[in-house]
């Protein structure tokens, strides 16, 4: 299934609150369609299905790809729910929705792909690009990727900045320090039933 283009809202009602996909708030609280106000039991499966779109819709991903860091999380030392997060949370996309320069992680994408954005020197135009400790990620030195990040940053996603980025809003240029934490994931998420999810898939 490729990458979802439909009403961002109705995805927020469904599966409750994702920095990444909007910044609106829902105004009805219960789940879209016309069984959405009826109280019906979910199954454990439902369960973990849920927490498993939650990160599909949050950071933007295809399942394929959701499977392929799975994977990978699974071969790393530690958490593998952890190890999931740290690689979605470091992908350029979010990484510079996350220093302020976009609103949401699909307009961030929009500027990754649309060559706005430079790491360590040299244009990157691969969202899924994974950032590292001591990546300088800033603006591309044209006047039009400088107006559109400054314009995005009157109306920033997140106000917090992760303890692993710093920002300089001057220069427009941002430093990763290292791998984030765990209490920094702004996504409110139970990872261990994503990887209960994948282990019984896989």
């Amino acid at each position: 299934m490729s990458r979802y283009r439909g009403p961002r809202l109705r995805v927020v009602r469904r599966l409750g609150e994702l920095p990444g996909l909007s910044r609106k708030t829902p105004r009805k609280a219960y789940p879209p369609g016309q069984h959405g106000q009826a109280r019906k039991k979910r199954s454990e499966y439902a369960i973990r299905l849920e927490e498993k779109q939650k990160l599909r819709f949050n950071y933007g991903v295809t399942e394929k790809q959701l499977v392929r860091y799975v994977r990978k999380a699974r071969r790393a030392t530690g958490s593998t729910g952890q190890a999931i997060l740290q690689m979605l949370e470091m992908r350029l996309d979010n990484t510079v929705f996350r220093l302020g320069m976009a609103g949401t992680i699909p307009a961030a994408r929009q500027l990754v792909n649309h060559g706005h954005i430079t790491v360590n020197g040299r244009v990157v135009d691969i969202a899924s690009y994974q950032c590292r400790p001591g990546d300088v990620i800033t603006v591309r030195d044209r006047a039009q990727s400088r107006r559109l990040v400054e314009t995005n940053m009157e109306y920033p996603g997140l106000a917090n900045l992760p303890s692993h980025l710093e920002f300089d809003k001057n220069t427009l240029t941002g430093k990763v320090n290292g791998i984030i934490e765990r209490e920094w994931v702004a996504l409110p998420i139970n990872e261990l039933l994503v990887v209960e999810y994948y282990s019984r898939m896989a």
